[in-house]
């Protein structure tokens, strides 16, 4: 077993494509991932263990959401959790990805987590919502469920897309598959940052003010659902025409 310099030089090299990711996952989640994949992988630990350390973190801090009133202690506390269990999200893949022992069980393990994580979350903030808010209007019980909606959708939409692409890239053979990749854009990944799960987290830093976080939350619940249209538009073209290749 190589030593924690080693492993970080091995892990770098083992990165996925940068294209489609925002500047937080790419400088942020990404880079922390790869320490913590490190020490996961000089402690022995598997893949599939560290997706459910990151499991543990995050239901652990949106049980805390729906459980505990909120304060800037928990505001604290919960961002940390959701943090870190985002950053271990990324470490399983980039282990398994350095030790070879990825698969199907792996990724299907990973995505199942991402789904109840999405679910969940918002269902944590509904939940809060009923119990600790003095809200304005009952109508506001209805936000967590359009933004669970919205992720859930886009999350789904997403794989899909990115399975249905695969088959039908491996149906039209070995020129279609080895078509050039479009360079990363900055750009891009400057304006994926508001649809990026690590940004959402920054949201329940303003638990203690319940006001300003029911304010931060609505904001993004209509940016994810702009974003949703966005993406079922793009990715519906795009396996449209690959049916038409």
């Amino acid at each position: 077993m190589g030593s924690t310099g080693t492993v970080l030089r091995e892990l770098r090299g083992a990165q996925k494509s940068a294209k489609g990711v925002s500047l937080y996952s790419r400088y942020v989640n990404r880079p922390v991932g790869r320490v913590l994949a490190a020490g996961a992988y000089r402690a022995g630990l598997s893949p599939n263990q560290v997706t459910l350390i990151s499991a543990l973190f995050t239901y652990g801090a949106v049980a805390s959401v729906a459980l505990v009133e909120p304060s800037w202690t928990l505001a604290v506390l919960v961002y940390a959790a959701l943090a870190v269990g985002f950053a271990f999200d990324s470490a399983d893949g980039q282990l398994a990805r350095l030790t070879g022992r990825g698969g199907p069980d792996g990724e299907w393990l990973d995505h199942v987590v991402d789904c109840g994580k999405l679910l969940l979350v918002h269902t944590a903030v509904l939940i809060s919502f009923y119990r600790f808010g003095e809200l304005p209007s009952e109508a506001w019980l209805l936000l967590p469920l359009g933004f669970q909606l919205a992720a859930v959708v886009t999350f789904c939409a997403g794989l899909l897309r990115e399975h249905l692409g695969k088959a039908a890239a491996s149906a039209q053979g070995p020129s279609w598959a080895a078509a050039p990749a479009a360079p990363v854009s900055r750009v891009r990944a400057v304006a994926l940052l508001p649809a990026d799960y690590g940004v959402f987290c920054l949201v329940f830093l303003l638990l203690g003010a319940p006001g300003a976080f029911r304010a931060g939350y609505a904001v993004l619940a209509a940016v994810h659902t702009l974003f949703l249209a966005a993406f079922l538009a793009k990715w519906f073209r795009e396996l449209k025409a690959l049916r038409a290749g």
